[in-house]
């Protein structure tokens, strides 16, 4: 893909990961970017990827007491076998 060819959403999506973790070219930052200047919808899902980024980070630093660490495994682990 040429640096004159437009990113669809589908593309966006699947570049987001790379995108924030700039392990992209930039080539296609630039494609990325100029998709996000013209498209509201993408712009959008990256603020939301971004946010459940950062509220992970918030979780991942909070203490799980251990009961609440095996209820949870448990309502997975049967979640897995419906």
């Amino acid at each position: 893909m040429t640096t004159n060819e437009e990113l669809t959403c589908q593309e966006f999506v699947e570049l987001v990961t790379d995108y924030l973790e700039n392990a992209l070219l930039s080539d296609k930052i630039e494609q990325i970017e100029e998709h996000l200047a013209d498209c509201p919808g993408c712009d959008a899902y990256l603020g939301q990827v971004r946010q459940s980024i950062g509220l992970l980070r918030h979780l991942s630093s909070q203490p799980v007491l251990p009961a609440t660490k095996q209820e949870l495994l448990q309502v997975f682990r049967n979640w897995k076998q419906s």
